[in-house]
């Protein structure tokens, strides 16, 4: 299909969008919705598919961590492969692929095909993800413009989340794998139109063609290594020659990679970058935001389900609330940034979800949602309010601007490595205290706690990093875009 050119302001009157350019934000921002809604049909499936496949928790929990690996692992390869091989070339594959994932992870029966779809899934987004963002600055206009394209692309990722919970919510009764096949028909509709509508790019000529494809591999290998380790350890102990080794490979693995980003010209990761102090706290309070998040999520999901009797709708409600206000309020964060600064923002924004987990640590018995559930969703979700956009500027605060993207590609990679740690752990942590059929309502919550005091210390370590940011110099924020620049999908930040 011939490729239209690129929007141009002479399709236009100044400040007001034409219709290819419209076509453009909302094929992009529906692909957004997409890849950010990817991450949380799973939270509300996981007991089903583990069910229905056989898989104790500690297995179970790929299907979550799958993606966030595939997405965390890759992400700064899939900046590198982007700016290589051409945006447009890129997100049309990546929009294959995802498709393609999404219908075999629907169709198998085998736990490692579907826990690989998910892998290839979350490098699709990806790869897609950041780039969307990326051609719409370059096909709109800067000003006003862009500013009204940006914000609508925002507020399709922010919503994404809680539109997963809900549509997995309501598919998840009829069959699990339809919260995994439905994106596949919308994704190769947006494919369709993208291929009119995406510009074409050229990759400059005589430019550097390293890809840097060691680097990535060994950073997936020992990733992927670690997680195994972890969840190994309920199953097989920590003396088995498979956790050992698991673990021995991902020290191997990860040193390796240090040892090659330091040495080789072109770097996917500059280790000067993660000395940069506003970088590295946003990283780590991000990276324990978005963990113990996701942990929590995922023991809820097992304890309302599989112990309370609820449906996985009634789930999807319970959890809505720590994840809607963050996308009504998403349009609003830059302006608390710019009032109040982000180190503040964040170190306040660190202190309900904690708070939240303490709340939690109770495991009152009975089921009732409004005093056992809903207060904690409520706090989790202020903190992702007032955090969210703080984590994000922070982290490109005071670097030059051609240092931003590497730096959000970093902040990215913590945030879904954050998530994919956290969950082994919980997992490994419910299946290792998960007692005998026949126990009572208390012993199993008595099994959970393990789990959510690892939530809590998480909560713990985000809230004492970022005190250790007030205090100091506010930093000079990278403007307006710098929000954007990652909404790419996330357990949240």
């Amino acid at each position: 299909m011939k490729t239209l050119p690129p929007p141009s302001a002479a399709t236009a009157p100044a400040g007001r969008m034409s219709r290819r350019q419209w076509g453009l934000l909302l094929v992009l921002a529906g692909n957004m919705l997409i890849d950010a809604l990817e991450v949380s049909v799973a939270v509300v499936a996981v007991p089903s598919i583990g069910d229905d496949l056989g898989l104790a928790r500690s297995s179970a929990q790929w299907v979550m961590t799958g993606f966030a690996l595939g997405f965390g692992a890759l992400m700064l390869f899939g900046t590198r492969a982007v700016a290589l091989a051409g945006r447009r070339r890129m997100y049309l594959l990546a929009l294959l692929g995802f498709a393609t994932a999404s219908l075999l992870g629907a169709v198998t029966g085998e736990p490692a095909v579907l826990i690989a779809t998910r892998f290839v899934k979350g490098f699709c987004a990806a790869l897609t993800a950041p780039t969307g963002l990326a051609i719409l600055s370059t096909a709109m206009r800067e000003g006003p413009e862009r500013d009204r394209a940006i914000s609508v692309y925002t507020l399709f990722g922010a919503g994404g989340f809680t539109a997963g919970l809900l549509l997995s919510g309501a598919l998840t009764p009829l069959s699990w794998r339809w919260t995994f096949a439905f994106p596949a028909p919308v994704v190769l509709l947006l494919f369709a139109l993208c291929l009119k509508l995406i510009p074409a790019d050229e990759t400059p000529a005589g430019a550097d063609r390293h890809y840097d494809a060691a680097g990535a591999v060994t950073l997936a290998g020992g990733l992927l290594a670690l997680v195994y380790g972890i969840t190994a350890l309920p199953g097989h102990g920590a003396g088995d020659p498979r956790t050992l080794g698991a673990f021995a490979l991902a020290a191997a693995l990860l040193a390796w990679f240090a040892r090659h980003e330091r040495r080789t010209p072109r770097p996917l990761l500059r280790t000067e970058l993660l000395a940069h102090p506003p970088m590295l706290r946003s990283a780590v309070g991000a990276a324990t935001l978005n963990g113990s998040y996701l942990g929590l999520l995922f023991l809820v999901s097992y304890q309302t389900q599989t112990l309370w009797g609820w449906s996985p709708w009634q789930t999807a409600l319970a959890i809505v609330p720590a994840s809607a206000p963050l996308a009504v309020t998403a349009l609003l964060s830059g302006r608390m940034v710019a009032r109040w600064g982000a180190p503040r923002l964040i170190a306040l924004g660190a202190l309900p979800p904690l708070l939240g987990y303490v709340l939690y640590l109770r495991l009152p018995a009975g089921g009732d949602y409004t005093t056992a559930v809903l207060p904690t969703m409520l706090l989790v979700g202020a903190g992702f309010v007032l955090s969210f956009a703080a984590l994000n500027m922070q982290a490109v605060s005071g670097l030059p601007a051609a240092e931003r993207g590497e730096a959000s590609g970093a902040y990215q990679t913590a945030v879904q490595l954050g998530a994919a740690v956290m969950l082994a752990g919980v997992a490994a942590l419910l299946t290792a205290y998960q007692p005998e059929a026949g126990a009572t309502e208390e012993q199993v919550l008595a099994g959970y706690r393990p789990a959510l005091e690892l939530i809590t210390a998480a909560g713990a370590l985000g809230l004492l990093t970022a005190l250790t940011g007030l205090g100091r110099p506010r930093p000079r924020t990278a403007g307006p875009a710098a929000h954007h620049l990652t909404t790419a999908p996330k357990g949240k930040p």
